[in-house]
């Protein structure tokens, strides 16, 4: 519950409560108190006019009657003699604790019951009292007296007498008065308890466990009530998620540290490496170990190699700065699929044909297809993908291969990258992208680096709003995918007005376009065949042969040569390096 809500509810419950209470504690102090002056047993129910206000209501009665007793003593001036009517008189006041009492001179002539007039009689005035109203007597019983005249002239008077005696309104204000002042005190008593349940102590709680993640305590978890839609529950919720964030980033801090610690020790140990190499080899030609200029060359160059390698890992640590505080710079532009990634595979090609590596690479898009994107950081995510391939492919036999193929899905291009290498275990396959994570828990020289390649490459490649995955099998080889989304020309609203207006311009452009891509893929193919012709035509050796007259084979006998059919792909690009 809202605690607006229970404000509310606590501002009206200061009033409808005691309210209540006090109504029916002045119910209940009636009933009381007409039972204890015992007159209960004279009237069915209770009169609470008569408790509250018991002269007010006396007179109010007894004006009445005596107006009807004055009228029927105009008709009939001995009507009070009549016992049945003072009986109906009697009836009509006992339903307001009173009775009636008629004396004929100073004797009784009437009264209902005996014993309850017995002390109010002998307190009775005589005929003739000029009191013309309602009066108290000594015992503070209200009556009320009417004279008149018996058939045989004797003095009569009849009495209205109140069973209730006036004491009993001075009671009930002075238990009033006590009752509300109990009914005020308990009221504010389970008001504040209630307030103080839904409020102070949810608050106490909060401070305390505010208190543990002050002193670090991320594991202190509050009573979260998931019904509770107030400001409390919300509280509540809030802290629990804040209490999870930061226990999250405190252990996303030590692994971190931890991550910091294991780079700082992968690029000492692999920056040891060359260094010790720089030393041994500068101190060979300063002793004259290298005689000749052949060994110098060597030496000279194996120096060069190390100080390239140091110049990596101080690029790796550089880009690792980078990655971590979301800075990497990026310039993008219109690229060409097939130029750019041509352009990228020789580069990659001659280094792997140094390594004694073979690059196969396809490109399967159309010509004129587009990508925007960073052609440096692209270019370094396929040389940081090519290079963990040639770091694992572990083939010193020549027979190391990867293949690079561009595939087109429509909306985007998907590049996979395939090696023969020794390949990861599908357990392994997840993790290869995160920060620092090697396959391999022990470390040496050829198989050294800081373990953020590929996860460069997936933050370049989802900054490209693509995607980026592994496939593979253990002792088999490892693909790395990843996609960039195609460019498309956007079509403005002239454009779209012009060619819904015209219909055979839209054709047009769809037939050119198909026109352009088909005649561009013949001379891909056409080029490609041509090239394939011209080598194979090159290895052929001639010799001349003297064939005897009539010893010439028959066309039947004719065998093909196999490696000269030649099927060419016009739609797919195939370079071969070795």
């Amino acid at each position: 519950m809202r605690f607006r809500t229970k404000l509310l509810i606590t501002s009206l419950a200061i009033v409808v409560i005691p309210l209540i209470l006090s109504f029916g504690t002045y119910l209940a102090l009636g009933r009381y108190l007409i039972y204890k002056q015992q007159v209960q047993s004279t009237s069915s129910g209770v009169d609470y006019g008569m408790v509250s206000d018991p002269g007010g209501t006396f007179a109010e009665l007894t004006d009445e009657l005596v107006k009807d007793i004055y009228l029927r003593m105009r008709s009939d001036p001995f009507v009070l003699e009549d016992i049945g009517y003072l009986e109906e008189l009697d009836s009509k006041v006992a339903a307001k604790y009173c009775f009636v009492i008629v004396k004929k001179d100073r004797d009784i002539y009437y009264v209902a019951n005996r014993d309850r007039a017995k002390p109010v009689i002998s307190e009775l005035p005589s005929y003739g009292n000029r009191v013309g109203g309602i009066y108290y007597t000594p015992s503070r019983n209200l009556v009320r007296q009417v004279d008149f005249l018996f058939s045989d002239g004797s003095q009569g008077s009849l009495y209205f007498v109140s069973g209730i005696r006036t004491a009993l309104t001075t009671s009930l204000i002075v238990y009033m008065c006590i009752a509300i002042l109990l009914i005020l005190t308990i009221t504010s008593l389970l008001l504040t308890m209630w307030i103080g349940n839904s409020f102070f102590k949810p608050i106490d709680e909060l401070n305390v466990a505010m208190q543990h993640i002050k002193d670090g305590n991320f594991d202190y978890i509050l009573p979260t009530d998931v019904k509770e839609k107030g400001e409390i529950g919300a509280m509540y919720r809030n802290y629990e998620d804040m209490r999870l964030r930061l226990k999250e980033s405190a252990e996303e801090k030590i692994e971190r540290e931890k991550q910091n610690k294991g780079l700082i020790s992968n690029i000492s140990h692999d920056l040891k490496t060359p260094i010790t190499a720089i030393k041994g080899y500068s101190q060979g030609l300063l002793e004259g170990v290298a005689a000749n200029p052949e060994k110098q060359m060597k030496y000279v160059r194996i120096i060069y190699n190390k100080a390239n390698d140091m110049n990596n890992l101080i690029n790796e640590l550089t880009l690792y700065s980078s990655i971590d505080n979301n800075r990497i710079p990026y310039n993008f532009v219109k690229l060409n699929v097939g130029d750019y990634f041509g352009d990228c595979i020789e580069e990659i090609g001659a280094d792997l044909e140094s390594k004694s590596i073979k690059l196969n690479y396809s490109n399967l898009t159309a010509p004129q297809t587009q990508i925007v994107a960073d052609p440096e950081q692209i270019k370094r995510v396929v040389n940081n993908i090519v290079s963990n391939s040639v770091k694992y492919l572990e083939r010193d036999d020549g027979t190391g291969q990867i293949d690079i193929r561009i595939l087109d899905e429509i909306d985007s291009i998907r590049v996979e990258l395939e090696d023969n290498g020794k390949g990861i275990a599908q357990q392994d396959i997840p993790n290869i992208f995160d920060r620092f994570y090697r396959t391999d828990a022990s470390r040496n020289s050829k198989q050294g680096g800081s373990g953020i390649g590929l996860s460069m490459a997936r933050k370049v490649v989802e900054d490209h709003e693509g995607s980026i995955w592994a496939t593979g099998e253990e002792g088999v080889g490892l693909t790395i995918h990843f996609t960039l989304p195609v460019y498309k020309e956007e079509v403005t609203p002239e454009n779209a007005e012009e060619e819904s207006r015209n219909p055979i311009l839209r054709i047009e452009k769809a037939v050119g376009k198909t026109v352009e891509n088909t005649v561009a893929g013949i001379k891909t193919g056409v080029e490609k065949t041509m090239a394939e012709i011209e080598k194979k035509t090159k290895k052929t050796e001639y010799i001349e042969l003297e064939i005897p007259e009539g010893e010439i084979p028959k066309p039947d006998a004719e065998k093909k040569d196999a490696g000269t059919d030649i099927n060419p792909s016009p739609n797919k690009e195939t370079q071969s390096k070795e």
